[in-house]
């Protein structure tokens, strides 16, 4: 039997499960926690900490229909401009729970659109954020870049505020592909973006590719791939195509009998792997590449590689705080969301208070599992020694975790008196793996193809 069919009998091509960028997953979030949780978890912060903070900007000027983020489409500035003023309150109400002395390793814009803005709005925003909690010496401050949306006035505003690391998502160049899932994005305009980006002294570049797109196909998605390479990004995330449509309704515009089979999509996965390997990028997880000199390559070779809402982070930080429409912060007591809804979160925010309307507060099992699920995400292993020394946990009760995992994916996985492993072979199956080590019951509507 070849590796593929092995896969299959798994269960690899018609399984749905997490992505795993959180443990428990979002749908696990309930009401329970609120916005009293969010100021005590500000509140617990040590002062003088690192933490990392992420704002979230959710206008398009174009809904791309492979899109499945909370986005929503403005043609005007009106309603963008009103948001920043509501972020700006937000982030004087963070100021106010925050204990002295806090500064970010990581600031990150997300979207949406970030560079919708104008370019001094972006100004006025990036002013607010470093009157609160100023970078941290080697900070990174990233913003994602839509090269469709981006000029060099919104540039100069960007890297005079400091950013130093800019993210574009590409998808794929094939004009065909661009057109089913409404992103038009010509190879000459994202070069030219690029281009700009670097020529205002940022050269840290993070790039987005996809694999199972409609009509894709091994010779398409290697030209793609071949493109992004002659743009020499530091990282690219090669993210699979989740398409869920009953989640996210604009996807009812790409035709479902135009999306590559399970099969395929595995057979797109290596294509591209294969293309970033042999260009000297070394592969990080189950989806990210980075060059060797990397901070991210080099926290997977000296294993401080972590896993959260953006992909796979170096960032040291303990505490990542979300502002903004469904953005989600993560403490050491557990996750806050707020309100999905602008105008809910608007109100929320006007009022002064926080806008956090969901969440989940770790247990213990939920830190030793969510240990497991990143070490294995991250490391392709969890060791038990790290556990025994981490968690009130016994060495029985470690192998009663990962005896039925062995015995399911046999030879694909590797039990030892030192831990759990998965061999390059098995690493399709390594989502698939982590669902082993999760408590809470799932859907597979809830969730994205396993590959």
């Amino acid at each position: 039997m070849n590796t593929e069919s092995q896969l299959a009998r798994l269960g690899l091509f018609d399984a749905r499960v997490p992505r795993y960028t959180s443990y428990p997953t979002a749908p696990q979030f309930s009401g329970d926690v609120g916005a009293a949780h969010f100021r005590s978890w500000l509140a617990a912060i040590e002062p003088g900490a690192q933490i990392s903070l992420y704002l979230h900007v959710p206008f398009c000027r174009r809904l791309c229909w492979f899109c499945a983020c909370r986005t929503q489409g403005t043609s005007s500035d009106t309603p963008v401009l009103a948001y920043v003023e509501t972020l700006k309150a937000e982030l004087a109400m963070l100021r106010d729970a925050l204990p002295e002395g806090v500064t970010l390793s990581r600031l990150h814009w997300g979207g949406g659109t970030p560079t919708l803005l104008p370019a001094d709005a972006m100004r006025d925003l990036a002013a607010t954020v470093f009157a609160i909690t100023p970078l941290a010496k080697d900070a990174e401050f990233s913003v994602e870049i839509d090269p469709n949306e981006i000029d060099s006035a919104r540039l100069d505003a960007l890297a005079e505020a400091g950013m130093n690391r800019a993210s574009i998502g590409v998808q794929d160049f094939d004009p065909e592909i661009q057109a089913i899932i409404g992103r038009e994005q010509s190879y000459e305009l994202t070069r030219s973006a690029v281009e700009a980006i670097r020529a205002h002294g940022v050269h840290s570049l993070n790039a987005d590719i996809l694999f199972g797109l409609p009509n894709q196909t091994n010779k398409r998605l290697s030209e793609s791939v071949q493109k992004l390479l002659s743009l020499s990004p530091d990282r690219v995330a090669l993210y699979g195509y989740a398409h869920v449509p009953w989640m996210a309704r604009r996807q009812q515009m790409i035709p479902s009998d135009t999306l590559p089979r399970p099969e395929e999509r595995l057979a797109l996965f290596e294509t591209a792997n294969k293309l970033f390997t042999w260009d000297g990028y070394v592969d990080i997880g189950i989806d990210h590449f980075a060059r060797p000199d990397d901070r991210l390559a080099i926290a997977a070779r000296n294993g401080t590689l972590r896993r959260n809402f953006q992909g796979y982070t170096d960032d040291p930080a303990q505490v990542l705080v979300g502002l903004g429409t469904s953005s989600i912060s993560k403490f050491p007591q557990g996750y806050a969301q707020m309100n999905p809804a602008t105008a809910a979160w608007g109100k929320s925010v006007n009022a002064g208070e926080f806008a956090t309307t969901r969440g989940h507060a770790f247990s213990d099992d939920d830190r030793l599992r969510a240990r497991m699920i990143e070490a294995l995400m991250c490391d392709f292993k969890v060791s038990t020694e790290e556990l025994l020394q981490d968690f009130p946990v016994s060495r029985a009760q470690i192998d009663a975790l990962f005896q039925p995992i062995a015995d399911k994916f046999g030879d694909f996985v590797s039990h030892t008196s030192e831990g759990l492993a998965v061999p390059v072979p098995g690493r399709p199956l390594t989502r698939m793996i982590a669902t082993h080590f999760d408590a809470y019951a799932m859907t597979k509507t809830g969730h994205s193809s396993a590959i």
